[in-house]
């Protein structure tokens, strides 16, 4: 909503200085951070990170970890920053990296992370780094940059009497149409579900850029000024999901739940993150890139940036201790669930010992050779409003009679004045 990017710029404008907000004589201090994951697994990484730079640094006798819901996150963010509960850190989502960048609700990072020994702050690759810069000016970490691809469950697929997607790949057939051809055929004979682009869930209307993108469509043009919905690839793409969802039931329709994890479906568009939910599968699995689309094969690349607040309670700190979490030693670590920004680290070696669930090839071909040709997840100024008012415009889209184009056209209709804004 607009009061995001409002809150936004009042906090980044509050009388607070980076030098005169540390521990200094009024003793250690403790520092907090906004996570989107209340994952056990992601809280003990963070914590025995925060535990090893504690031991090293007395002017800091505790960080704490607070997990926010994903669903609303950067409006419980921006709530705290207006109430003067400003966390010291925080992840920030893609779609809001815009509204945090350009307001100046974030502390420049590129002096202390350049200066920091041993931090080698040229090994971050520029196209990773991009959305979270303004004007030379690196304002957050991107510490994941993960693109997405697909879980196949292989056991349904051959119970449908369908080819593998490795096969389909082999056969320079893993395409879209050939996916909900496969998935539909799952869902006929096995009552199973077919895809799920998961997160989706008919309201994170964002997540379907795994799918448009392969039809060349996009929200809205490169210099967001204007409107994409309308377009003929745009309209394509999504008739192309209509009729897999209403005509094919390749994709469950709304209301429809259905877990892949947990065997409830035979593929899923997500990131590398969720490959530990299959620890302990008791079924076949694979992962592979995201199907080619008629535009051909593309990535596109889900970011999670790490940043300091400008009006956060000690932002010196803060930013040290960020340079000491994203360090070639710890952004190892953190590639364990996120694939991280630096060169040197993108090997199916490196990558392979924080994923030991996923093989070389898959992490090779899924991940390392789609970040730097990937598209990233739409964002743009002011994207809690936007957000809102698309996802309010698709809902008609949601029904089996929809007039595809006509909900598009009264879409952009809708956003037309916020994209001008």
């Amino acid at each position: 909503m607009k009061y995001a990017r409002l809150l936004l710029a009042a906090a980044a404008a509050a009388p607070l200085a980076l030098a005169a907000c540390g521990g200094g004589d009024d003793g250690p201090v403790t520092l907090r951070m906004t996570t989107w994951s209340a994952s056990e697994d992601h809280l003990a990484m963070l914590n025995q990170i925060a535990d090893a730079y504690i031991a090293d640094h007395p002017d800091v006798e505790a960080i704490e970890f607070e997990p926010l819901p994903f669903e609303g996150y950067t409006s419980a963010l921006t709530t705290q920053i207006a109430g003067d509960n400003a966390p010291d850190l925080a992840w920030i989502l893609e779609n809001s990296a815009p509204d945090f960048v350009s307001s100046g609700a974030l502390v420049p990072l590129g002096e202390t992370l350049s200066e920091t020994e041993g931090y080698e702050y040229d090994d971050l690759i520029p196209a990773a780094t991009e959305l979270w810069r303004e004007d030379d000016e690196l304002y957050a970490y991107p510490f994941s940059t993960s693109p997405f691809g697909m879980f196949v469950n292989n056991d349904l697929l051959a119970a449908a009497g369908q080819p593998t997607a490795a096969e389909l790949i082999a056969q320079g057939q893993w395409t879209w149409e050939r996916a909900v051809e496969a998935g539909a055929a799952v869902h006929a004979s096995t009552g199973t579900d077919g895809i799920v682009v998961r997160d989706f869930d008919y309201t994170g209307w964002d997540n379907l850029s795994t799918l448009w993108t392969g039809w060349g469509a996009s929200a809205w043009s490169e210099d967001g000024a204007e409107c994409g919905f309308d377009d003929p690839e745009m309209t394509e793409a999504l008739t192309f999901m209509h009729d897999a969802v209403f005509a094919k039931e390749a994709m469950p329709g709304p209301g429809t739940t259905a877990d892949f994890f947990a065997g409830e479906a035979a593929m899923t568009v997500t990131q590398i993150s969720r490959a530990g939910l299959l620890a302990d599968a008791s079924f076949a699995w694979d992962l592979v890139p995201l199907p080619a689309g008629p535009a051909g094969e593309y990535s596109v690349i889900g970011q999670g940036g790490l940043g300091v607040l400008t009006v956060a309670p000690h932002p010196e700190e803060a930013a040290d201790f960020l340079a000491y979490m994203t360090n070639p030693e710890n952004s190892a670590t953190l590639a364990q669930y996120f694939p991280p920004p630096r060169e040197s680290q993108l090997t199916a070696e490196v990558l392979g010992q924080a994923n030991p669930l996923l093989t070389p090839e898959q992490l090779q071909t899924v991940v390392i050779d789609r970040i730097d040709s990937g598209t990233v997840k739409p964002s743009h100024t002011g994207q809690a409003q936007l957000d809102q008012a698309v996802r309010a415009a698709l809902d008609p889209l949601w029904t089996a009679d929809a007039d595809v184009a006509g909900v598009l056209a009264e879409l952009c209709t809708a956003i037309d004045p916020l994209l001008a804004q």
